[in-house]
């Protein structure tokens, strides 16, 4: 047979077609001409982005949903330095990728030539491998490593750079058919042993938790998960990359764990006696205080990357492999054990399970509707209404997005798809394009933020271009939302540079672009504007303005323990459902309500700092402490704290509805003011007392920070007088301070 000879393009063609690749995303350049030349008669789709980061974040929205590896295009120098973001976004998600680069003639490489970039430096920390080909002989094995490497193991991104005179050079096209990558053995099955030991620890645990990542979803292991959670009805918790791990309709499935998670998946990681941990690498807003994190269980740890076992918390047993075959090894154990085994513990899970649904029930990621402005949270539940667990929705990076991710059901994988590890803002946008080339057969919301929108305008070209029927839903706050959330809350709401003034009218915007957009303020209209452009063909850009200073909660502050959740405030039904910036908190003496007085006896765990945040709570809320006594009770480890408040009646409801939430609350009973006789007690002392709202930050004071005198800065007014209350109530809550 004549073997044809091909140029260093069509190989590299040729070598693509054979590793199935469909469609690339990108974007020429005079470095990439020879490519581009050979792609002009190629049966390989093209999709023209209009900026190279793009084209990055398009590949990977197509890997995200397809589970294929996405491939992606750019020129050397400006066109590949502006793919390293969305490499690195792949690089933390573990987004299987192919990135192509053109680079300037090897006989100038070095030369700093025009449009010359140290792209394989440049690109080394931010990729799973990479490779600059200087023989044309090299490139088939090179372009079939790179796909191989990317999409085994833990997947990854791997970058090809491919000088324009390699492209150009001429040579008998040899199919690679066999690879040998010395020193890379990825692991498939589990150690039997360490199976084994796993299996024992599962039967012989009273409150099992399963901690599922996006492991799971790399892995294609979501039948897998839902037989091993059924079979002993293990409650589940998948975090923001492993959502649709689990379907959201599976009786075991929790919610999202973590810095935004829910009380019942936080509370479950917090009390559980076995943490089975899949797919997962145990980040910091998943974990919170590591010290704090899950600490009365033991750990089975599985991952296809063994430098992730152990490296943030030490574990038990620690399986490399696979996880859908070691899952598959677990559960054939686990029906051969069960006869024997299944009565172990049996009544302890079961009452397990009942407090998980106790928690879930009582604590429920929702929030009451406004009828004066829309709510993000009403926006996330209509879209969760349109897309019944079934739609492909896309997210940027911000409040929304985790507002999506606590409140959008999502039955099957890779159906969520967002910057988890980078949180790259402008990744929405260019993300569902790749999504929706990937999934024609499925709806696709790309849900952004206005600041995020607004660095991936110029894709709508591409939505119009290729009228991709992707639904562009902006939930625009005025601001950028989550930064501005930290400047309120740790910052005394001093708002620096988060207002966005100036956002364009969506619907000569989308005009512009031959598209149908509309701006929605109105919550009754809400409902059948979003039904209408998802019924309606074609794209839609719809601009929903919601409540400008809504926080997401619950949330778990920098540098606390998970079970330190911030639940968030609470609305009457007579109160507006608009949150306001903390700034505009009225202080007792401006526009409050009568002066009411109320007493409370709190039962709570002898925990350092619990007392305090009771404490933080009434003074956040304008109400003077008239009296408080903190005795130890007949219980070990416990209090009984009596306290009496005075201030605004509805400030008093929302005191004791919050200080009943407190993790180490275990008690709350309002008693009648004469119960309490507070004129005849001792009161406390007045520097406890006195409180500038201006400099009181509620969700700091929550967790015990270190005092500045701790830190071995000088001490501040401020700083001194909190550190005089935290010494004054650890010493209450350890039972040696004085009964005041």
């Amino acid at each position: 047979m004549t073997k044809k000879m091909m140029t260093g393009a069509e190989i590299l063609l040729e070598c693509l077609a054979r590793e199935g690749v469909e469609c690339i995303f990108g974007y020429p350049g005079g470095a990439t001409l020879p490519l581009y030349d050979a792609l002009y008669d190629h049966g390989i789709r093209h999709v023209l982005m209009r900026h190279e980061e793009n084209t990055c974040f398009a590949a990977e929205g197509y890997a995200r949903a397809s589970g294929k590896v996405g491939v992606c295009c750019a020129t050397s120098g400006p066109g590949a330095t502006n793919l390293i973001t969305g490499l690195a976004d792949a690089h933390l998600d573990s987004v299987p990728i192919v990135a192509i680069t053109g680079q300037v003639s090897t006989k100038v490489l070095g030369t700093t030539g025009f449009q010359e970039a140290d792209t394989f430096g440049i690109s080394l920390p931010c990729t799973k491998h990479n490779y600059q080909v200087r023989n044309i002989e090299d490139l088939p094995r090179v372009i079939h490593e790179a796909f191989y490497i990317a999409s085994t193991g833990r997947p990854g991104p791997v970058l090809v750079d491919i000088p324009k005179d390699i492209q150009q050079a001429r040579a008998v096209y040899v199919p690679c058919d066999e690879l040998d990558v010395p020193g890379y053995k990825p692991p498939a099955k589990g150690d039997p042993a360490l199976i084994a030991q796993a299996v024992q620890m599962i039967w012989a645990s009273a409150r099992p938790l399963v901690y599922a990542g996006g492991g799971i979803v790399s892995a294609g292991a979501t039948v897998e998960l839902r037989e091993f959670v059924s079979l002993l009805g293990i409650p589940t918790v998948c975090t923001l990359m492993g959502l649709g791990g689990l379907p959201s309709d599976d009786p075991n499935f929790v919610s999202m764990p973590g810095m935004h998670g829910s009380y019942a998946a936080n509370m479950g990681l917090t009390e559980c006696d076995l943490l089975i941990a899949l797919g997962v690498r145990f980040d910091d807003r998943v974990t919170g205080k590591l010290a704090t994190f899950a600490p009365h269980a033991r750990v089975i740890h599985v991952d296809v990357d063994a430098s992730e076992l152990g490296k943030n918390r030490n574990v038990e047993v620690a399986i490399a492999g696979d996880v859908k075959c070691v899952l598959r090894q677990m559960n054939d154990l686990l029906k051969e054990t069960q006869p024997i085994c299944a009565e172990r513990h049996a009544a302890e899970r079961e009452t397990w399970r009942r407090q998980v649904r106790v928690w879930k029930a009582e604590y429920p990621l929702e929030s009451p509707a406004s009828h004066e402005m829309i709510k993000p949270q009403q926006l996330m539940a209509e879209i969760d209404r349109l897309s019944a667990g079934a739609a492909v929705v896309v997210s940027d990076v911000g409040q929304h997005q985790m507002w999506a991710a606590q409140l959008i059901r999502f039955n099957e994988p890779r159906l969520w798809l967002n910057s988890g590890g980078l949180g790259s803002m402008g990744f929405g946008l260019p993300a569902a394009i790749g999504a929706q080339v990937a999934r024609p057969d499925r709806p696709v919301f790309a849900l952004v933020g206005d600041g995020g929108f607004q660095m991936s305008i110029p894709e709508l070209a591409t939505v119009a271009n290729y009228k991709l029927p992707i639904k562009i839903v902006i939930m625009n706050n005025g601001h950028l939302g989550m930064v501005r959330q930290w400047q309120e809350l740790f910052h005394q709401n001093r708002l620096s540079h988060v207002k966005l003034d100036t956002f364009p009218d969506a619907g000569k915007l989308a005009e512009a672009y031959g598209l149908r957009g509309l701006t929605l303020e109105d919550p009754k209209s809400l409902a059948q504007a979003l039904h209408d452009a998802a019924s309606t063909p074609g794209p839609c850009l719809l601009n929903v303005k919601v409540t400008p200073y809504e926080n997401v909660y619950p949330m778990v502050p920098s540098g606390a323990g998970i079970h330190e959740m911030v639940l968030g405030p609470e609305y009457d039904s007579s109160e507006s459902t608009s949150p306001q910036p903390l700034a505009s908190l009225a202080r007792p003496s401006e526009e409050a309500g009568p002066v009411t007085q109320k007493s409370l006896a709190v039962l709570l765990e002898n925990a350092t700092g619990a007392l305090q945040r009771i404490l933080t709570i009434a003074t956040a809320q304008c109400c003077t402490v008239k009296s408080l006594s903190a005795t130890p009770t007949a219980t070990p480890g416990q209090l009984k704290v009596t306290m009496a408040l005075e201030g605004d009646a509805k400030a008093l409801t929302r005191v004791a509805k919050r200080v009943s939430k407190l993790v180490n609350v275990l008690e709350t009973t309002e008693l009648p003011m004469e119960a309490v006789g507070y004129a005849e007690e001792p009161r406390l002392p007045s520097e406890l007392l006195q409180l500038d709202l201006e400099g009181l930050d509620p969700v700091t004071e929550l967790v015990n920070l270190p005092s500045a005198q701790e830190s071995g800065q000088p001490d501040t007014p401020k700083q001194s007088f909190r550190a005089r209350r935290k010494r004054w109530a650890q010493e209450c809550d350890a039972g040696a301070g004085p009964v005041l």
